[in-house]
């Protein structure tokens, strides 16, 4: 009997072992793939946003002025000579890239960073070239006048710079648009187009966003565009594309604009639309928007 009754307790341990067993199996199934994903941590991203440049329109005329500028990365000049802004810290979230147009009859178009979590930064596109007595244009920076109006477009604060009057030169990121003569002082020539800004974001020094020059202002024979970005006078020549120069005066288009976004390699996502061009430099990952697109935090 007592045999009988060690075996029935027997059996019955080993089967309540067998239930603990299956039971604390279960659990540790239940708490392997409840890790689920990892806790999204928001991130800084530094950026470079130019707007198109504006369009130097023709009789008269005055040269375009080139696209807004703002620079956040490493404390470099952002638009007019201002401080560097701030980063974006981004939330997990899709991120709207938008890059403007160039203007091809008026003002460039603006380009933008838009998404969750952060004020939209937006630079203006460049101001247009005056023609037969028009003033120039306001923008980004402000468009050349018209020879014979004094009065170039005005630029916008922390961004570029006005325009200069009298066949004048467009507005660029770091200076004024020079004054032209045209007939109020009997001679032929115009302004040239203000300077632009360098920034080395893609980690080599680039200068962008100058202002087109006016009538006969550019280098005989070539007319060509400014080293910076902005169009020559007198040849139709456009402003540089993905730089924001604004067109030389006599219907030289502005240059289209560009947005590019530094960014912690290890944070970032890879995921993108509009085919942005990327590269690496040290522990960053460089994105160059030449036309609109978006980037997934």
């Amino acid at each position: 009997m007592r045999d009988l009754n060690n075996k029935l307790i027997s059996s019955k341990n080993t089967k309540n072992i067998q239930s603990r067993k299956r039971k604390s199996f279960g659990y540790q199934v239940l708490g392997f793939g409840a890790g689920g994903k990892k806790p999204f941590v928001a991130y800084n991203i530094e950026y470079l946003v130019i707007g198109g440049g504006g369009y130097g329109r023709v009789s008269a005329p005055g040269g375009g002025g080139a696209g807004g500028y703002r620079n956040s990365y490493s404390s470099e000049t952002s638009g007019r000579n201002s401080s560097s802004e701030s980063a974006l810290t981004l939330a997990d979230a899709n991120y709207t890239i938008t890059v403007g147009a160039g203007g091809s009859s008026s003002n460039g178009s603006d380009s933008s960073i838009a998404g969750t979590g952060i004020t939209t930064v937006t630079s203006l596109g460049g101001g247009f070239g005056g023609r037969d007595g028009q003033a120039g244009g306001d923008g980004g920076s402000g468009g050349g006048g018209s020879q014979t109006n004094s009065n170039g477009g005005s630029g916008t604060s922390a961004q570029g710079f006005d325009g200069g009057g009298y066949n004048g030169g467009g507005g660029g990121a770091s200076s004024n648009g020079f004054d032209g003569y045209g007939n109020n002082q009997g001679l032929p020539n115009g302004g040239k187009g203000g300077s632009g800004l360098a920034s080395s974001i893609t980690a080599s020094s680039v200068t962008r966003a100058s202002g087109g020059s006016a009538y006969y202002y550019a280098p005989a024979p070539t007319r060509s565009a400014n080293v910076t970005g902005g169009g020559g006078g007198a040849s139709q020549t456009n402003g540089v594309a993905n730089t924001g120069g604004g067109g030389g005066a006599d219907g030289g288009q502005g240059g289209s604009g560009v947005v590019i976004l530094r960014i912690p390699t290890a944070n970032y996502s890879g995921t993108t639309t509009g085919s942005p061009t990327v590269a690496t430099s040290g522990s960053d990952t460089i994105l160059t928007f030449t036309g609109s697109g978006s980037y997934r935090a």
